[in-house]
């Protein structure tokens, strides 16, 4: 009996290829009009009736037996706990994963600068942090101790002064590592809230839950949908769709490692995208076999096959140049480049949330402990976005201190742009400066 093909097979030379791996990239679930509608009338609900539509959803969606809002908040003791009680194992891998992430995320750390001029105009830019973040942790499918540390402690790093974290407990699960996780990078408060009533409750603040400056965490199409719908009134860190994986594979990997490279981003969720490219059709046939082998063995096979068979793709290119192109039209969330010599073509590469380096770095690494932050533009967005991190913790203001001989000059100059503009006011604000420095 043949292996069961759970992966499409294109050809970049091929006729319609162009246009077969732009339906295959395409993703606009986050504009779902039934779910936009849905998210609006929870969104509303939490701003008129703040913690009792709260409690109402969580009853609803989550199915807690909560019977007021103060049940709501799991207290910080309790995550301290959850810390002394995991198993040693899970600790000190909690542990270690937050010692690499904290130092990789200092040396992001930037500081207040400024110069002066030869007149004695100073300026400058000062460097503030944030002062209360929320953060979303998924809890459904699966539940992300990793996340918790991955955007927890860059924030922290930066200088927040309170982090909220609202993760959802379907059926009242608490995972006990996720509450580690919390103890471990510093979570100032814990709420038992998800889906787009905990981005509501964040963004405009109940009298359970803060309202936050900021947003920052992944989740499912409700919560996507109310990130979107309430930027403006609070930052966010992304719109984040599927996990995704691009492997570049010049045909010399063992095709079992490939195969469970492209297994550790379809177990995610049906809708994650995993996507092997090789100029080597006898290697990508191997790792066809491997994955019909492997497959039936996975925990999450269901998951991983529905994945691999709607959104995954085996593409055959010419050479590691067609290769290089296409990565950059994808603009994948986690390239691996599992070939000899990655270092030559990493200037080629344009557009990448991370960049795993060699047969021996998977992505998976990455994902917990390796140093670097999981958070990572997706749907093609590494066009423009960059992996979160300390600088999307903390604000930039301008300094400009001008002394009255450095006002005299910059007025003349304000002054004739302000009249091309025809602000007269302007222009006579300017003006005013350059008459007291005149008068000294």
């Amino acid at each position: 009996m043949p292996a069961e093909v759970v992966l499409r097979r294109l050809n970049a030379a091929a006729a319609g290829f162009d246009a077969e791996l732009g339906q295959l990239l395409s993703w606009d679930e986050v504009s779902n009009p039934q779910v936009v509608a849905s998210v609006t009338q929870i969104l509303a609900a939490i701003k008129d009736r703040g913690d009792s539509a709260l409690l109402q959803y969580s009853q609803q969606f989550d199915g807690l037996t909560a019977t007021s809002v103060a049940e709501l908040e799991i207290p910080i003791a309790r995550c301290q706990q959850a810390l002394a009680n995991i198993d040693p194992a899970q600790r000190d891998a909690l542990e270690h994963a937050a010692q690499r992430i904290r130092q990789y995320h200092e040396h992001q750390q930037q500081s207040s600068w400024s110069f002066t001029e030869p007149d004695g105009t100073v300026l400058g830019q000062q460097i503030t942090a944030m002062d209360r973040v929320g953060l979303y942790v998924p809890g459904g499918k699966a539940t992300y101790p990793s996340s918790v540390l991955m955007n927890a402690i860059p924030a922290k790093v930066a200088g927040v002064k309170e982090l909220i974290m609202v993760s959802p407990t379907p059926g009242g699960f608490v995972n006990e590592m996720v509450l580690a996780a919390a103890a471990i990078a510093g979570v100032d408060k814990v709420f038992c809230v998800g889906g787009a009533q905990a981005i509501a409750a964040l963004a405009y603040g109940t009298d359970l839950v803060p309202r936050v400056d900021k947003i920052v965490g992944p989740g499912n199409i409700y919560v996507a949908t109310a990130k979107r719908q309430v930027f403006g009134l609070v930052g966010l860190d992304m719109i984040a769709g599927p996990s995704e994986i691009l492997v570049i594979c010049d045909g010399q990997t063992d095709p079992d490692w490939i195969a469970m490279d492209l297994f550790s981003q379809a177990e995610h969720d049906e809708d994650a995208q995993s996507i092997l490219i090789s100029p080597d059709v006898n290697f990508l046939a191997a790792v066809e076999a491997s994955i019909a082998r492997l497959l039936p063995e996975a925990d999450r096979v269901d998951i991983i096959r529905q994945s691999l068979m709607g959104r995954g793709a085996m593409i055959e290119v010419a050479d590691m140049d067609e290769a290089m192109m296409l990565v950059n039209r994808i603009a994948p969330e986690h390239l691996e480049l599992s070939v000899a010599d990655p270092e030559s073509l990493l200037p080629k590469i344009r557009h990448a949330g991370a960049i795993f380096m060699g047969r021996h770095t998977p992505e998976a690494l990455g994902d917990y402990c390796a140093g670097p932050n999981h958070v990572l533009p997706t749907s093609g967005t590494a066009r423009f976005s960059s992996p979160l991190g300390v600088y999307d913790f903390q604000k930039r203001s301008s300094i400009i201190h001008c002394s009255p001989a450095g006002a005299a000059v910059l007025a003349k100059t304000a002054s004739v742009l302000a009249r091309g503009e025809s602000l007269t006011a302007h222009a006579l604000s300017a003006e005013y400066r350059l008459k007291a420095g005149d008068d000294e």
